[in-house]
């Protein structure tokens, strides 16, 4: 499990409470490095990463890991995928995915959980990158952000169960509630020189998510239009 690619096992000694800004609402962006605090996830990553790069005939990349911050009138909350951790401790966890495959996600080796933790803690910050990023501090879509929390589709990491040429991983997570929040998912910035595996899925999926409720929509409003002109022509005939 701590081999994982953007899923790392770190001791809570090492966390403190995040540094970023501390004023009104707001949704801030912290860039991990893969495997920080980790050597073995870093090595992993970094072989993982070799394969990609020999295989896409690009140069190799600094692999980073996403993780928000959201501040808000109900308090700050950290939102971020994890390792399935032992049960009994309050860390917000809001739902769990398999690793792997999902006949696999029975064991909690093999299990992640996405958290919205109150007042919690991102593992290993002092080493995050070009971070805080503020994304926004619109009061709407802060509270987007922690209500479609519960919403997150919950893949199994580490696969493309979606088709989309890419896999699930932690980054999607982060990416997909950017989109579905309303923030310009454009404007987040990647460290110069890094990539973020899986983001791309995040996005693409809550597009399509998108347009399917659009696509509902519009269906429902042609629905009762055809359904007001009916009522209105029958009201009309009834007064002849």
């Amino acid at each position: 499990m701590t081999a994982a690619i953007g899923l790392t096992v770190r001791p809570l000694r090492e966390m403190r409470p995040p540094v970023g800004p501390n004023l009104g609402q707001s949704i801030d962006l912290y860039w991990l490095p893969l495997g920080a605090g980790g050597h073995s996830v870093r090595l992993n990553g970094r072989v993982f990463e070799a394969i990609q790069a020999l295989r896409e005939r690009r140069p190799r990349q600094a692999l980073y890991h996403a993780a928000l911050e959201v501040r808000s009138s109900a308090g700050r909350f950290v939102i971020e995928m994890t390792p399935a951790a032992a049960a009994g401790a309050d860390r917000g966890v809001v739902s769990e995915g398999a690793v792997g495959s999902r006949s696999l996600g029975r064991f909690r080796l093999f299990r992640y959980e996405l958290r919205r933790w109150k007042d919690g803690v991102i593992p290993d910050v002092d080493e995050a990158v070009s971070s805080p990023l503020r994304l926004t501090e619109d009061d709407d879509a802060v509270k987007r952000m922690l209500e479609l929390v519960a919403f997150v589709p919950t893949c199994v990491w580490g696969r493309d169960e979606l088709r989309l040429g890419e896999m699930w991983t932690s980054n999607s997570v982060v990416s997909w509630l950017v989109e579905r929040s309303g923030i310009a998912v454009e404007s987040v910035r990647l460290p110069a020189g890094g990539r973020a595996p899986g983001w791309a899925a995040g996005v693409e999926t809550a597009r399509r998510e998108k347009h399917r409720e659009r696509q509902r929509d519009r269906a429902l409003a042609a629905v009762l239009s055809c359904a007001s002109r009916s009522v209105a022509s029958a009201d009309a005939e009834s007064v002849r």
